[in-house]
């Protein structure tokens, strides 16, 4: 009988089965879980290093807590995929981020064990103390624990979420998953010595004897609090958490089992709200990773043994590309311009942009509201800001976009990448709603782009507008237009006529869409209209098309409800131009994770569904002009 590859790990299916082995063994589950990460990732791709960084973490807290009744409340899920494998999911990690598979991330809706539904990042404390809250109102013992780490503490809500917490008297631990610094073996030695003395009862017992006793001499008291504050500053970074009102225990090397089992089942016994501090190393295990954490955070399909990543052959730039060009091109032609982007430097393009403009780079972290308020800041004084951002992350600092941006009427240029269905990565970042969430601002010029040399234009367009601007692209390469070194400005809400049809229909296409819609304009000799601006509208072109043609389809990558079809219908309304219109575009539910292209068949937006929808629609208002 063959030996399975991984003995341990294949008789593990829930966190029970784990609970049940002797602790001399988990050492070796978490090697084989290690290896089982990195042999099934290379497969299939997918979120890599993160996940390697947090498997000892990962094995340690299914052991000691007992999940799912303990919550367990993960921050930024890509360091989440060994919590997947050991809860129930290990043999159907390979369809990770496919249509149909695992979800990239912790959802409510896969498993019982995800406590949380996480994707976009910093949640974590807030949501663990909610569940807290209510656990402590309905008498349960069950405990809480907030694992956040990846950069997530870098995003005021984190902090928002610990002010609270500390003020409260709850129980819950909020473990701070530290993977930015490597720890040498005599501080991770010391530093795993004071954890587990600090978590200790001896020492809870000791330090809440003490507070009794010296509370009665105010003053003794107060020199105790504070020597005790200082003795831990001095070899710990956590006298902010302790001001915070947090018990903190650490720094401890998170790959050290023991250490760890034995810090979190003191910990699991202490009342009220505390920090542990684990130090973990993005990539553990896999020496490629180890060296670039960077380059192996969500890399394709790749050969587990040579390191080598497999490469889809591009046949020219990506849009991230394009936009990373043409701001090296930018800021070379003026100095005033700088780029900000919270904490997407590689994924916005803005790699070379960085190291050729050091001083006019600024990554501020996971933090777009302050990426925006800052670019608000530097345009009152004359620079011209422009905020690389995903749609999806825009969406968090939209009360910025409006009131410092907006209101001000602040020249800030908004880069806006991943607009419209991004595939892998799911419900949590299509860029589904800019359009409509842009659109009702005053004062912001809005653009998108139907090729890679038009959002070249569309960005110099918005740099030189002097006004809020944003021009949306999607996430991938376009159709493979040459890109012009040139730069011209467009005319402010000017739409294009790309085709003149005969057949009565009008065909209003917006961005990415407008490719899409070539072949069936072609077949039903309709115009086809590349809008380009969804605000302000070329109000004088619809108004033409509505007196010329019998009737309008209008395609957008963005929700239907409030998006670009919903402007070109009021402002026709508003001229008592109503026409039949069908109005496509992403429906009213979140589309689920696949391909970009799975996606866009889910959404009725990929060529086939679109020529479909608009010839059955097209039979309608045909035959009632015939008649």
């Amino acid at each position: 009988m063959t030996k399975p590859a991984f003995p341990l790990l294949s008789q593990l299916n829930a966190p029970s089965d784990l609970r049940a082995l002797p602790a001399a063994q988990l050492n070796d589950v978490a090697d084989e879980l290690r290896q089982y990460l990195i042999e099934t990732v290379s497969q299939m791709g997918g979120h890599f290093a993160a996940g390697l960084g947090t498997v000892e973490l990962t094995v340690a807290l299914h052991y000691v807590f007992d999940t799912p009744d303990d919550r367990l409340v993960w921050d930024v899920g890509h360091q989440a995929y060994p919590h997947k494998v050991l809860t129930g999911r290990r043999d159907r990690l390979q369809t990770i981020k496919l249509k149909d598979g695992l979800a990239p991330f912790p959802t409510r809706g896969e498993s019982e064990y995800d406590t949380f539904g996480v994707g976009h990042s910093s949640t974590s404390i807030s949501a663990a103390l909610g569940m807290a809250i209510a656990a402590q109102r309905s008498g349960q013992k069950r405990r809480v624990v907030a694992i956040i780490g990846d950069g997530a503490l870098s995003a005021g809500m984190a902090f928002e979420a610990l002010n609270h917490a500390g003020s409260l008297d709850t129980d819950m631990l909020v473990i701070l998953n530290d993977n930015d610094m490597s720890i040498s073996e005599n501080v991770g030695a010391f530093s795993n010595y004071f954890a587990r003395v600090l978590s200790g009862k001896l020492y809870a017992t000791l330090r809440e004897g003490s507070k009794k006793v010296l509370k009665r001499m105010p003053t003794v008291w107060e020199l105790a609090r504070r020597s005790e504050e200082h003795m831990k500053g001095m070899v710990l970074p956590g006298t902010i958490f302790e001001e915070m009102g947090f018990n903190y225990i650490g720094p401890i090397d998170g790959h050290d089992l023991t250490a760890l089992v034995a810090t979190l089942k003191n910990l699991r016994e202490m009342r009220g709200p505390q920090f542990l501090h684990v130090i973990t190393r993005k990539g553990k295990g896999y020496a490629p990773a180890e060296a670039d954490p960077i380059k192996w955070h969500g890399p394709g399909p790749f050969d587990h043994k040579s390191g080598v990543i497999f490469k889809e052959k591009a046949t020219g730039p990506n849009y991230s590309q394009v936009f990373g060009q043409w701001l090296c091109d930018m800021a070379a032609l003026d100095p005033l311009v700088v780029g900000i982007t919270p904490a997407m430097r590689e994924g916005s393009g803005l790699v070379e942009y960085s190291k050729k403009f050091p001083d006019r780079y600024f990554d501020v972290a996971i933090a777009e509201q302050h990426a925006v308020t800052l670019g608000a800041g530097m345009a009152c004084e004359g620079l011209r800001p422009v905020v690389a951002i995903y749609s999806t992350f825009l969406q968090r600092a939209y009360d910025q976009l409006i009131h410092d941006v907006a209101l001000q009427n602040l020249p800030v240029t908004f880069a806006i990448d991943r607009a419209g269905l991004v595939g892998g990565d799911g419900a949590t970042h299509q860029g589904s709603y800019d359009l409509s969430y842009l659109r009702c601002i005053p004062n912001l010029i809005i653009m998108a782009p139907a090729d890679e040399n038009e959002c070249r234009q569309m960005l110099f367009t918005a740099v030189r507008s002097e006004k809020p601007a944003a021009v949306r692209y999607p996430r991938g390469q376009g159709p493979g237009v040459a890109i012009e070194s040139a730069m011209q400005a467009l005319p402010i809400g000017k739409a294009q006529t790309r085709r003149e049809g005969r057949g009565g229909l009008a065909i209003i296409a917006v961005g990415a869409m407008v490719p899409f819609c070539e072949h069936i304009a072609e077949q039903l000799d309709a115009t086809l209209i590349n809008l380009r601006f969804v605000k302000p509208l070329d109000e004088e072109l619809l108004v033409r098309l509505a007196g010329s043609h019998r009737a309008i389809v209008t395609v957008e990558e963005n929700v239907v409800a409030g998006g670009a079809g919903s402007a070109i219908a009021e402002c026709l309304a508003s001229h008592g131009l109503p026409l039949p219109t069908l109005h496509l575009g992403i429906p009213d539910r979140f589309i689920e994770h696949g391909s970009r292209n799975d996606c866009l068949t889910a959404a009725g937006l990929d060529v086939a569904s679109i020529e479909g929808a608009v010839k059955r629609w097209w039979q309608v208002p045909a035959k009632a002009a015939a008649r």
